[in-house]
């Protein structure tokens, strides 16, 4: 049928919906991650995850987040995050099947991409096995950046997981009638009759329980209907998170930034407050406060010209004006009641010692800093002379104390402790 002018004139309809343009991988839509915490500081970097725009479904520390993962990778509370994808597989073996680690490689090249990792390294029990060695083999030629066992900048985590679709199985009735004959009293068993209601005789083979149907005989228990999966874990940056841009310098014992986040963020942030860190050492507190928000003042002092130079540097780096002493943290020559906060890693005695050791130093470090708090002031201190240390708040009255979190860190375990002027 011939068409009008209307029609000959008349410009085809397009959709006005555009094709998304969004990669697939870390910066595309939602992808599942996993934080990593410090033992003992997983309360803090679930809390500082519930506060990430966009983060779903968060179970623990793993959780759903939508578009560029930059966001992540500024955590201060975690020591690493991961992107992590399940295979359902039954052993790891099962990854080196054609179409398994295609799909491996598909899901580790995005990460690649956005942390520009140069080599990888594979954590996982049995590292050292034949199927682990091949499979890091068949990821070198997949991914074309080397295999460096213990430097390799991506770290790949393999661990078995239970598949999320399994089919609970229901309760078996003659399974906990079983469990039941198993674990009666041995006097319940001494008053069971037979099936004619008497007592058996002398090598009457006994029936029933009384009241009860006889179990029946035990047999296998049937076998599960889920398989476990593995999960794989690709951490996002070639570093972990603790180590912060801005250290450019660190000292023997220096603290973990993580742990100096924490240490803020439970003895609490205010604007007011002015803050005192004896013994400074490469300026971690310093800094990792001064990045939370401002402060009243803010105040470090070491008696070591080295770590003074040390934290300058490091402040400079992290483009922040503090001040930052030599001068001995039990002889400032500062007024009464100073300061509003006092934060202090202490001498453990293993990285750094001190003349007349460590129970002369936290005697006089517990009477000075008394006297430099205000009345309505607070102190945290990190060590890990545990016994040293609450065997002296036990034997004074100046300060309050309680234990505030104990973390894993470089094979030791340091408390710290919140205390409050008495």
């Amino acid at each position: 049928m011939p068409r009008t002018s209307a029609q000959k004139n008349a410009r085809p309809i397009r959709s006005t919906a555009r094709k998304s343009r969004r990669p697939n991988g870390p910066t595309g839509p939602a992808a599942e991650y996993e934080i990593e915490a410090l033992s003992g500081l997983e309360a803090v970097a679930q809390e500082e995850l519930g506060t990430v725009p966009g983060a779903r479904d968060i179970r623990a520390g793993r959780f759903w987040f939508p578009g560029d993962p930059g966001r992540l990778t500024r955590l201060k509370g975690s020591v690493a995050v991961y992107r992590i994808k399940t295979f359902d597989v039954p052993r790891p073996k099962a990854l080196l099947g054609h179409q398994q680690l295609g799909d491996l490689a598909a899901f580790l090249r995005p990460v690649i991409a956005y942390g520009g990792h140069q080599s990888f390294r594979l954590s996982a029990a049995g590292r050292e096995s034949a199927t682990m060695r091949r499979l890091a083999e068949e990821l070198e030629t997949s991914l074309g950046i080397p295999h460096h066992p213990e430097e390799g900048e991506l770290l790949i985590r393999l661990r078995p997981t239970e598949n999320p679709n399994r089919i609970p199985e229901p309760p078996d009735p003659a399974q906990e009638k079983r469990e039941e004959w198993r674990t009666a009293p041995d006097d319940a068993r001494k008053g069971r009759r037979t099936a004619q209601g008497r007592f058996p005789r002398r090598g009457e083979v006994q029936e029933t329980w009384e009241g009860e149907e006889a179990p029946e005989e035990e047999v296998p228990a049937p076998e599960p209907r889920f398989e476990t999966g593995w999960d794989v874990l690709a951490r996002l940056t070639p570093r972990p998170l603790s180590a912060r841009a801005w250290r450019v310098c660190n000292m023997a014992g220096g603290m973990n930034a993580t742990i100096a986040y924490a240490v803020f963020k439970l003895a609490g942030l205010r604007d007011s407050d002015r803050i005192f860190n004896p013994m400074s050492g490469s300026g971690t507190l310093l800094i990792e406060r001064d990045l939370m928000g401002p402060s009243m003042a803010l105040v470090g002092v070491d008696t070591d010209s080295d770590a003074v130079a040390c934290a300058q540097r490091n402040i400079e780096a992290a483009k922040r004006t503090i001040e930052v002493a030599q001068v001995d943290a039990l002889n400032t020559g500062l007024p009464p009641r100073s300061f509003d906060l006092i934060v202090a890693d202490l001498p453990w005695g293993d990285a750094i010692t001190v003349r007349g050791g460590n129970e002369a130093l936290y005697t006089g470090f517990l009477k000075e800093m008394h006297r430099l708090c205000s009345r309505q002031g607070r102190m945290v201190v990190l060590t890990h002379e545990l016994r040293l240390f609450e065997r002296l708040i036990a034997e004074q009255d100046r300060w309050h104390a309680h234990e505030l979190f104990q973390v894993y860190s470089g094979g030791h375990h340091p408390k710290a402790y919140l205390l409050n002027r008495v």
